[in-house]
């Protein structure tokens, strides 16, 4: 029964050292995971797109901070234990009363000011309750004048960083709170011809 046992050229392939540390070589490799993977793997893709997502910049409106073809996952889960905060980039849904938007359309903007705040943009200035806001993310100052704007509670002005290039809060007026997605959380890609 001596051609059945295998020869030993293949057993000093098999067992030569330098080929024991290939996962292939374990039985394990060849399983598929069981019911705990498959539910490991569900349960974080539902957490994924629960309280993320992922968004693609279609305009220069936030330039130099984000480009056109960024793309950026946007978190969802802070606002649900804190209120947004000045200079969180949000992304949201538009207000009502703008038409030319889809019914799924969402903007990405800068919040500048909160309910209670008073907003001016004179002499290419930002000016929040007066005091001018120190703004080195800008791509230019702005060259509008906007006047005294009261932001009710409840809501947010928020601007663009490209700021005459930008379809925002100086053309409609505060932004309610409930219509914000989410919150910028970072740049995932960056095209390369930028």
């Amino acid at each position: 029964m001596s051609f059945l046992r295998p020869c030993a050229l293949y057993k000093s392939f098999i067992t030569f050292p330098s080929r024991r540390w290939m996962p292939c070589q374990s039985r394990g490799f060849l399983r598929w995971p069981g019911f705990d993977g498959f539910f490991r793997f569900l349960v974080i893709a539902l957490l994924w797109s629960t309280f993320s997502e992922i968004r693609f910049i279609p305009s220069s409106s936030m330039y130099p901070t984000l480009r056109v073809g960024d793309r950026i996952i946007v978190e969802k889960a802070s606002y649900f234990f804190r209120s947004p905060a000045i200079n969180d980039i949000v992304t949201f849904r538009p207000p009502e009363q703008e038409t030319g938007f889809g019914k799924d359309a969402v903007l990405i903007k800068r919040i500048v000011a909160k309910g209670g705040d008073v907003v001016q943009v004179h002499h290419g200035s930002l000016y929040v309750n007066g005091v001018a806001q120190n703004e080195d993310f800008i791509a230019e100052r702005p060259s509008y004048t906007l006047e005294l704007n009261y932001v009710p509670s409840g809501h947010v002005y928020v601007l663009g960083d490209n700021r005459n290039n930008s379809y925002d809060s100086h053309d409609w007026g505060p932004l309610p709170v409930e219509n914000i997605v989410g919150r910028y959380a970072m740049c995932c890609y960056r095209p390369s011809n930028h």
